[in-house]
């Protein structure tokens, strides 16, 4: 049944199947409930739509882990690297809400000798230019609307039409040097490269307009980049009305295909489908050097993390998709002009999460102060809410009862939370991580299972104490330095990552993992790794973030998040880790063939988890070589390196 799901869900994304069809499979799916297949990118997947897992997303199929990675579908034939994943959308946060495409393979070993002809002024920093380009090449681009992978955008009521987002820096580093060699000298006074994500929008005659906007600008505080004009690269050619409508600049009413418009990112801009034909167009930017005279304003960056929480929100309660909208509208234009004035009524999200009631808004986040937390538990509360951090199999939106109210200030906060009763336990306890790690048992010097006598004890056998060890320093580069860990459902922290300076939390990050080493021989009773056992899984939730502000009054801890300020990059990262343990092999017979036992541990530690040291260093005579053996066996033993450097004097 999933695998006929899965291959109906293609064959009728087509558009070209009966209503009545489509509602009986959607039936179908809404009735259909499984569990994730795997993890990518923090989010849980399934191979195949369901209630649960409805937003289709694709991906390079070799990041699916391997044991499933068949069971996805490849549903573009012409880009079989890519592999369909189904996700919950109630699990999306801002840093997962896009699907961007990896298309690199699709542009590769394509001639892209691309030439802009000498540009033609629209309006004032606005530039139409054809480009030219190998027949190869051409196809290549025209291609991009045959690859089945549109979606609607998140933005879908206030814009027409289907579009996917990819990245290319194979077409970006053509583009870039297509613009280098076409465009005005004023216009690259500072200019670095094409930004290589792209956005490829495709409209029908009949869809509705792609409505009036600004681009938000392309920002990197770590790089010192921002973007300045946007690019618009025409794959067919058609008449709109117009076609393409510069406020205050020009309107183009037809565009012949493989036409590249440029245009200074201040313009509000509007564009109407093709009456004559399907309409099909890349959108990327150009990319310049940061200019230091640009200042920064806080209330920017607040309304832009405001915005890309509502989008979130809009999941649970879509009449916040209108308000996301206006706020992204008018965070491009106050890049600008300013920040104009904003509507006269907001929304806020009142919240409740295991008897804590807060209001958030994606900027500023109000607790009750009778309720007794501490800042601690507030900053961890307003962290799980923003990141939308997944608690168990469910995230943590799903888990709050939510409701939207608007309100003209947020004075009425104070007097709507007091009152309304605090926690009958913690919901966010504090916790000893030491415990997750006991102490080794005291090695008793027997060699391996085949000399024991019959009393084999593998917690005290040196080498698989060693690897042990190592396992849990390895689990412990990943746990220790988590500010909040998921134990299943329940969510502790640790007080010792959250320091209260002044007016600011800061959230403490991750450290670098500290190697230990040992050795040992074995005759029988399978190998060391066959003992290391998975003692507990934790989800371990890492983030780097600015310090977080707050304030108190007599009724309310009020905490503001500024993800978006001008010196930070935001990062999260979402580890499950297994913690080891050392276990006996009692279902195995101590003379059976090794490989005959499983690696438990050692099979558990997912991929994403390993740097892959590739130190020269010899590997334990047991283990396979693999970027994680490398990373527990990255150095030798002062004990093995004096053995060798005496061998090496004795010339054996």
């Amino acid at each position: 049944m999933s695998i006929r799901l899965r291959d109906r869900f293609f064959a009728l994304s087509t558009g070209q199947a009966p209503a009545d069809e489509v509602a009986r499979y959607l039936a179908e799916v809404d009735a259909t409930d499984t569990e994730p297949a795997a993890t990518l990118d923090g989010l849980a997947i399934s191979w195949h739509p369901t209630a649960r897992f409805k937003a289709v997303r694709f991906v390079d199929a070799e990041r699916v882990h391997e044991g499933v990675r068949e069971r996805f579908a490849r549903p573009s034939e012409l880009a079989p690297h890519l592999a369909a994943v189904f996700v919950d959308p109630r699990e999306l946060s801002f840093r997962t809400f896009e699907n961007i495409v990896p298309l690199d393979r699709w542009f590769a070993d394509t001639p892209l000798e691309l030439e802009l002809s000498e540009p033609v002024e629209l309006a004032k920093d606005a530039y139409a230019s054809s480009l030219r380009l190998p027949d190869a090449g051409r196809a290549r681009l025209e291609g991009l609307d045959t690859l089945g992978l549109y979606v609607p955008p998140l933005n879908a009521a206030t814009r027409g039409g289907d579009r996917f987002i990819f990245h290319s820096a194979l077409l970006a580093d053509a583009l870039t040097e297509a613009v280098r060699r076409a465009m005005p000298t004023p216009l690259l006074d500072g200019f670095s490269h094409v930004n290589p994500v792209f956005r490829c929008n495709r409209f029908e005659p009949d869809d509705a307009n792609f409505h009036r906007h600004r681009d938000t600008p392309y920002y990197d505080a770590a790089r010192g980049h921002v973007s300045r004009y946007t690019v618009l690269l025409y794959l067919t050619g058609g008449t709109g009305e117009p076609a393409l409508d510069l406020t205050g600049g020009a309107a183009v009413a037809g565009i012949e295909s493989f036409t590249c418009v440029v245009f200074d990112q201040r313009y509000e801009h509007e564009g109407a489908p093709f009456r004559d034909g399907r309409k099909v167009f890349l959108r990327t930017e150009l990319i310049f050097a940061e200019d230091p005279e640009v200042t920064h304003d806080p209330e920017i960056g607040a309304l832009f993390s405001k915005a890309c929480y509502l989008t979130g929100e809009s999941v649970f309660a879509p009449e916040l998709a209108r308000h996301a909208d206006a706020s992204y509208n008018r965070v491009a234009a106050a890049h600008w002009n300013g920040l104009a004035r904003g509507p006269a009524r907001e929304p806020y999200l009142h919240k409740q999460f295991r008897g804590v009631h807060f209001i958030a808004n994606g900027y500023d986040f109000w607790f009750a102060r009778s309720d007794g937390l501490s800042l601690a538990e507030c900053a961890a509360i307003t962290l799980l809410d923003y990141f939308n951090c997944k608690l168990g199999d469910e995230s943590f939106r799903d888990l709050c009862e939510s409701a939207v109210i608007e309100a003209e200030d947020d004075a009425w906060i104070p007097a709507f939370l007091k009152g309304r009763g605090g926690p009958e336990a913690p919901a966010v306890a504090p916790f000893d991580k030491s415990l997750l790690f006991p102490e080794p048992e005291l090695t008793d010097g027997v060699c391996c299972p085949f000399h024991d006598g019959g009393q084999f004890d593998p917690t005290r056998l040196d080498e698989i104490v060693d690897l042990h060890e190592r396992a849990q320093s390895f689990a412990k580069a990943h746990i220790m330095p988590a500010p909040i860990l998921m134990l299943g459902e329940d969510v502790v922290l640790d007080p010792e990552k959250f320091v209260i300076r002044g007016n600011q939390i800061h959230v403490l990050g991750k450290e670098s993992l500290t190697p230990v080493n040992f050795a040992a021989c074995w005759n029988a009773g399978g190998v060391p790794g066959n003992y290391i056992d998975v003692a507990a899984t934790v989800g371990a939730e890492h983030f780097l973030v600015p310090p977080i502000l707050f304030s108190e009054t007599g009724d309310c801890h009020h905490l503001r998040f500024d993800f978006f300020r001008n010196t930070w990059m935001v990062q999260h990262q979402r580890a499950t880790v297994p913690v080891p343990k050392i276990s006996s092999l009692a279902e195995i017979d101590l003379y059976a063939i090794d490989q005959d036992a499983h690696e438990r541990w050692l099979e558990a530690v997912d991929p994403a988890l390993v740097e892959g040291g590739s130190a020269e260093h010899p590997t334990p005579w047991w283990a396979d070589r693999s970027p994680l053996v490398d990373e527990l066996y990255d150095c030798l033993s002062d004990y093995e390196a004096e053995d060798e450097e005496e061998g090496e004097e004795r010339g054996t």
